[in-house]
């Protein structure tokens, strides 16, 4: 363990006297990394990853008129609905692609099975003796 200017640096097996930016990089090492930690478990726990994304925060204005109208929507929050009507547009029109590509394949699966019992239906039939045994084995 070092301990360079009020910072610690563990795992970190050293020999040599640590030098300023060696302390400044592991610092914005761990900071980079403590704020993905901070991101990650905010959207595992269903948050945003960061606070401009979406919430109360992003999504009301800023303000209101006295008497209790509401503000104009300002410029942030028109492109984000934008944005997310566009999104659920793009998600409707994969779904039903999805939805068209499920209906097509159970097709192919119905005539696959049509044309394997019409293969059956074409296959020479026993006569005779032979007829005789299945119907009285069965």
């Amino acid at each position: 363990m070092v301990v360079g200017s009020s910072f610690i640096i563990t795992h970190k097996v050293c020999t040599h006297s640590i030098t300023q930016r060696e302390v400044y990089e592991e610092k914005c090492r761990c900071f980079i990394f403590s704020l993905f930690l901070r991101s990650w478990d905010g959207v595992r726990h269903g948050l945003a990853r960061s606070g401009t994304e979406y919430g109360p925060l992003t999504d009301l204005p800023d303000w209101s008129f006295a008497d209790g109208r509401p503000a104009p929507p300002m410029k942030g929050q028109l492109r984000r609905r934008q944005e997310r009507e566009a999104l659920s547009r793009r998600i409707v029109m994969l779904n039903s692609e999805v939805d068209r590509g499920m209906e097509v394949w159970r097709e192919k699966q119905e005539e696959a099975k049509r044309m394997e019992e019409h293969k059956k239906s074409l296959l020479l039939k026993p006569k005779g003796k032979l007829l005789m045994k299945k119907k009285s084995q069965s």
